[in-house]
């Protein structure tokens, strides 16, 4: 009896314990002040709005909890909370760490216009940057959904965290049209002199069809043709590639046309190429390699040659990392060309380790015996080249190497300023 009693008591103080958390979760408050802790780069209002609160709400707990729950679905903050004291409603917030601007990958170019301003009316938070994920993502897809939709395009949009493969980290959240496929239109070229070669109309036309970028594709029509005119002596060229603000659709996919602007400018020829004196080349040398003299085209390949004979030279002496400068002055009135070239040397290399893949044991040993280049002298990049040549070398090994190709591989220590080198043999196919 006395055990069903306190089994009874339990019962009823329990149900009056849920009774009163029923009571004041039902509870209606009007806080005297709503105020937002620790998140100083956005306004009372901003986070009031992205909240859905307004000044005069009155709020039960659950309420209160909804509403901090709405604002966490932002993704914009690591960890939230709220208290609320009888009089004010309280936010402590704690920032995402990293917020990220947004890219526009494969977008027509109209879909930019005013964009940030757009997606600020219509998320409080929004102040150029998106978290990776969140309701912020995927709110500023939705509204380019719309945007795009209002052009008549029906598209699906992903949201991806986009790695700068420079600095190997994550820089951005991307975000790219999916379907329908968005390729490159027509592209017209117009020239400012002569008519337009064949050829170079053939590389403008081999662009249409491509898959649009919003950057990739105007840098690459423009890096085609400034390399093919540089190429031909036109050393001042000037290109410039501007995407249609409207595109093409079409059943299929989406195209956007191109406007090519091409002023080739003067096509230079050699007057003279001057060495500095220190140069671990002399003139007369120089001179007796060159491809290119006084009256030729200026032409890309043959000039880019020179330089990388004397980077050659200095490479060969353990300055692995020198630098050509090669400073033009034009002279435009008779379309010619002089170049003033000198070398930053950078440090002085010497020899590392040696490691030889893919060898045998038996022809490791006999490659380390004739290798020349002991560690500590100074690094020759040449005598690798002459290491594997098949003449005058050595006869056995030279029946060897006249059967593989070679490929080698430097790692730079720049704390000891030595060079470790791999040498990997492969069969000839």
């Amino acid at each position: 009896m006395l055990a069903g009693m306190r089994n009874l008591a339990g019962i009823f103080a329990a149900a009056t314990l849920l009774s009163a958390a029923l009571t004041a979760d039902c509870q209606k408050f009007l806080p005297k002040s709503i105020q937002f802790k620790g998140a100083p780069d956005y306004t009372d209002q901003e986070l009031m709005d992205a909240a859905g609160l307004t000044k005069d709400a009155v709020l039960s707990y659950a309420e209160m909890g909804t509403h901090s729950q709405k604002l966490m679905d932002t993704g914009v903050f690591a960890s939230l909370s709220f208290k609320f004291d009888g009089q004010d409603l309280i936010f402590e917030l704690t920032p995402l760490a990293q917020l990220l601007p947004i890219r526009l990958e494969n977008f027509p170019p109209a879909a930019d216009n005013e964009l940030d301003e757009k997606l600020h009316q219509r998320f409080p938070l929004y102040h150029g940057k998106v978290p990776t994920e969140g309701g912020l993502t995927d709110g500023v897809r939705d509204v380019l959904v719309e945007i795009l939709s209002a052009q008549g395009i029906k598209a699906t949009i992903e949201a991806t965290p986009f790695t700068d493969a420079a600095l190997h980290k994550v820089t951005a959240v991307s975000y790219t049209i999916t379907s329908p496929p968005i390729q490159v239109g027509e592209v017209k070229a117009e020239s400012t002199s002569a008519a337009l070669e064949p050829k170079v109309l053939a590389m403008v036309a081999q662009q249409r069809g491509a898959p649009y970028d919003a950057e990739g594709s105007r840098s690459i029509i423009e890096n085609n043709l400034n390399t093919y005119y540089r190429e031909n002596g036109y050393l001042e060229a000037e290109i410039q590639a501007k995407p249609a603000p409207t595109p093409v659709i079409s059943p299929d996919a989406v195209h956007i046309p191109f406007l090519v602007s091409i002023a080739p400018g003067i096509q230079y020829r050699i007057a003279a190429i001057h060495l500095a004196p220190d140069l671990v080349v002399t003139q007369a040398n120089f001179d007796r390699q060159s491809h290119i003299h006084r009256g030729d085209i200026a032409d890309g390949e043959h000039i880019r040659e020179n330089w990388q004979f004397l980077s050659r030279q200095y490479h060969n002496c353990g300055y692995v990392k020198a630098q050509v400068r090669a400073t033009p002055t034009f002279d435009r009135a008779g379309g010619t060309v002089s170049y003033e070239v000198n070398v930053d040397p950078g440090p002085l290399y010497t020899m590392g380790t040696l490691t030889i893949e893919n060898v045998s044991d038996d022809l490791r040993a006999a490659m380390l015996s004739a290798w020349k280049m002991p560690a500590g002298s100074i690094f020759n990049e040449g005598a690798i080249l002459g290491f594997f040549a098949t003449h005058d070398v050595n006869p056995a090994l030279e029946r060897i190497f006249s059967t593989v190709d070679f490929t080698y591989a430097m790692h730079l220590n720049d704390d000891t300023r030595t060079v470790d080198l791999k040498l990997k043999l492969e069969k000839k196919h």
